[in-house]
């Protein structure tokens, strides 16, 4: 089923897949969303418990009273190096932390990286890897920045908007006179 979740998030709304086995899929917008598989997602959610406890566990990731989301996940869209990354981001980089894409390579140990153009490598996959996260926010790719700044987000402008958001949230980067988050 399909859970729609309001968000502070300059995206808006975020659209949540939640199977039998937990979270499947998560996106900044419908329209990410709907590039993943159908099948098991395709009804919208409407008094299932399993909708109520996603809508108030980000409602209150979204407002600082919780650090993790801590809903179970469902890992069949993923497979290979991008889990094995994936799984290693999600246990091993917790709120307020951040990885740099060539540590989060080394960590999982996905990789083979002997020299220095095979860690630039790694460090690059990783990042194409975070691009086609699709349990975004529960699998924190927010959290992965480049070795020299906050590196790239999907989404262009906005996306980044989003992870800048989501990194002030969470007290990595310091919040701007600008920023609207929770006081």
């Amino acid at each position: 089923m399909w859970v729609t979740v309001e968000t502070p998030l300059p995206t808006g709304r975020m659209r949540v897949g939640v199977t039998d086995q937990g979270v499947a899929a998560a996106a900044y917008t419908p329209q990410g969303a709907a590039g993943l598989p159908a099948g098991p997602l395709i009804s919208e959610a409407s008094g299932d418990r399993r909708a109520a406890a996603v809508v108030g566990r980000f409602a209150d990731y979204f407002t600082g009273r919780r650090h993790e989301l801590e809903l179970p996940l469902d890992w069949r869209l993923t497979s290979g190096a991008q889990q094995s990354v994936l799984r290693t981001l999600q246990q091993t980089v917790g709120f307020g932390r951040t990885i740099t894409y060539g540590e989060l390579a080394e960590r999982s140990g996905a990789f083979e990286a002997a020299d220095p153009e095979q860690r630039a490598l790694a460090a690059r996959t990783v990042g194409s890897i975070m691009g086609s996260n699709p349990i975004s926010l529960l699998v924190p790719c927010h959290r992965v920045v480049a070795a020299d700044g906050i590196g790239g987000f999907g989404g262009g402008e906005t996306g980044l908007a989003v992870k800048r958001w989501l990194l002030t949230l969470e007290g990595a980067l310091a919040p701007t006179l600008d920023w609207a988050g929770p006081s």
